[in-house]
């Protein structure tokens, strides 16, 4: 008698977030996020007439401009309501947990919302040897995947599939 093989692990829900720039003044211009089963959401955020700071790096980064997120961009508490009914009490993981909770806060605040939902650091799912591998793995799978728009969606798709290598081996794509 045989033991199948253990299922894969699903990955869990990554999100990530696009900001003006750096440090204290700066602020969420994108959020998106990729969930277990592999829907995504990605949005633009209108700033609020206070979030002023720009980074003209950030911007040459992920391509946003501040006029775009002014004309196209959702209201903070429309992208607040969104986050929650979507990832109502499910833990979600970011790679920059540090930067992402603070622009989160920040989202939140400006909406007067409370996150239904956890952020925590995508590196606590990680063994040592897992993180050692970490940069190799995803620079593979960026490679395989081809050009992608540097956005929150895609970027958190990335890490999601880097993940699910790392547990999985190479036959997660």
């Amino acid at each position: 008698m045989t033991t199948p093989p253990p299922a894969p692990l699903l990955a869990p829900a990554v999100l990530d977030v696009e900001a003006s720039g750096f440090g204290r003044s700066s602020y969420p211009i994108e959020i998106g996020f990729v969930l277990p089963d592999g829907h995504t959401y990605c949005t633009l955020i209108r700033p609020e007439a206070h979030w002023t700071h720009w980074d003209a790096g950030a911007e040459a980064t992920h391509h946003i401009a501040r006029a775009l997120l002014l004309t196209r961009g959702r209201a903070v508490q429309e992208v607040a309501q969104a986050l929650n009914r979507q990832l109502q009490g499910q833990t979600v993981y970011s790679d920059g947990w540090a930067n992402d909770y603070s622009w989160l806060g920040l989202l939140f605040d400006a909406a007067e919302m409370v996150p239904s939902f956890k952020l925590d650091n995508l590196r606590a799912l990680l063994t040592d040897a897992q993180a050692d591998q970490w940069h190799t793995i995803k620079t593979q799978i960026s490679s395989e995947r081809g050009p992608q728009r540097h956005r929150a969606s895609a970027d958190a798709r990335l890490l999601q599939l880097t993940l699910l290598r790392l547990r999985n081996g190479a036959a997660a794509n």
